[in-house]
């Protein structure tokens, strides 16, 4: 079973709110969720975020993976960048550059080190 974070709409027409929940990879949007952790309201200025930390971590940690849409808002609630990194279900082109630039960078400063 494979285990997502991610966001379950709710709300009424036109006025978005989300539950931050975490579900199996291939349910609904809104469908059977495993725990609820927390809430999402973009409406707001600044937008609200409410997340039961500890739960998160656990989730992260036993290889939930955060979906595109959650990883900046984990990231805004303090939730480590090393769990973003290492779980976020897909990488876009530009985190993919971004990492594949910081590698060969690292290369030439070892490299004059050891001269």
């Amino acid at each position: 079973m494979s285990v997502k974070i991610r966001l379950s709409r709710i709300g009424a027409k036109k006025q978005p709110a989300y539950r931050v929940v975490v579900a199996e990879e291939h349910s609904k949007r809104d469908g059977r969720i495993v725990e609820k952790i927390g809430h999402y309201d973009p409406r707001t200025e600044p937008p609200t975020v409410v997340l039961n930390e500890e739960r998160t971590k656990y989730w992260l940690s036993v290889g939930a993976r955060p979906t595109d849409a959650l990883g900046p808002i984990l990231k805004r609630a303090g939730i480590t960048d090393k769990y973003v990194k290492m779980h976020t279900a897909r990488k876009s082109k530009a985190a993919k550059a971004e990492a594949s630039a910081e590698k060969p960078a690292e290369k030439p400063a070892e490299a004059l080190a050891a001269s």
